[in-house]
């Protein structure tokens, strides 16, 4: 099997006395008529093996777990997400090209375009992840402590290094990161946390808390209402907006939002968003969106506009 899988592809084949010979570079000494028997075994258990015919005959294994195409996207995933650090990105690709032929494996070996990517610098990472797991599986709490980077690229405890206590309740992916949304078990309310920034993650197995609270709300509108998973408070916020603007607001908050028509070149929206800074900044990257109510977000929005040209002057 380990030789069919390695040697053989839709191009590639093996011959017997190819496995044969393959077989002795393994210690194992193989006969014409058990090579045959074995071959006979394999599909039996399943692998879809083909015989050629032919002078050279030979043996092909022709569909595997997975296809080229679904490990060159795999790769590609890897290779270009922010969440997996340089080491372990290698150590994955290199196990998806064992599923691959050796032949195939080389047009796997191949760089993703991403500009500037900058990637995580957590390698514990992948066992906080793991712990988080256990957590939701067990329903019990989680313990950990929460750091931040310095200016001289140090991380530092939050709270002096302090443990937070947080029943967790679910991951979420945004803006190619990892967040846990949990109970704050002291602050007695749901916020999420930067699972590359949580540090010295434990299983506490104790019942998790919050489960009224975690169950008035949806996911979906969790993640849609904040923006970089900043948070504000949540209000809702109309827009105004040129006709144009339509596909943004629509990749934003999906096509159930009803865009009322406001004359031939406009129309407005009404969304419910955590209203923070980096919400006023994605309303200031579209051409034509202007907040027009409530009047307090107006205001926020006046004074970082004002902010920002006294950075400037």
């Amino acid at each position: 099997m380990q030789c069919l899988t390695e040697k053989t592809d839709a191009e590639h084949s093996v011959t017997t006395q190819e496995i044969i010979d393959y077989l002795a570079l393994q210690g194992i000494n193989a006969e014409r008529k058990s090579i045959y028997t074995d071959i006979d075994l394999l599909i039996d258990y399943g692998m879809d093996i083909v015989k050629n015919s032919g002078r050279s005959g030979g043996y092909t294994l022709v569909s595997r777990q997975f296809e080229l195409a679904e490990l060159k996207l795999l790769v590609d995933a890897v290779q270009s997400s922010r969440f997996i650090t340089e080491k372990k990105s290698d150590e994955l690709i290199a196990k998806l090209e064992s599923y691959a032929s050796k032949y195939e494996a080389k047009k796997l070996a191949r760089q993703v375009n991403v500009n500037g990517r900058v990637k995580t610098m957590n390698e514990r990472i992948y066992y906080s992840v793991d712990k988080i797991h256990e957590a939701l599986n067990e329903e019990s709490q989680i313990k950990f402590q929460y750091f931040t980077w310095t200016a001289d690229k140090k991380m530092e405890l939050k709270h002096g290094g302090a443990y937070y206590s947080v029943s967790p309740w679910a991951l979420c992916w945004d803006d190619e990161k990892y967040y846990l949304v949990g109970y704050d078990n002291r602050e007695y309310k749901i916020k999420h946390f930067r699972v590359d920034k949580m540090a010295d993650v434990s299983v506490v197995y104790e019942e998790r808390e919050g489960k009224e609270e975690f169950s008035k709300m949806q996911m979906s509108e969790y993640t849609n209402r904040l923006f970089g998973m900043f948070d504000g408070n949540l209000e809702t916020v109309t827009l105004l907006c040129e006709n144009h603007a339509a596909n943004v607001i629509i990749d934003r908050f999906g096509t159930d939002i009803p865009l009322m028509k406001t004359d031939a070149e406009h129309f407005t929206v009404r969304v419910r968003v955590s209203v923070s800074k980096l919400f006023l900044s994605w309303i200031m990257a579209i051409p034509g969106v202007k907040i027009v109510a409530p009047e307090h977000t107006v205001d926020m929005m006046k004074s970082e506009i004002k902010r920002l040209q006294e950075m400037y002057l």
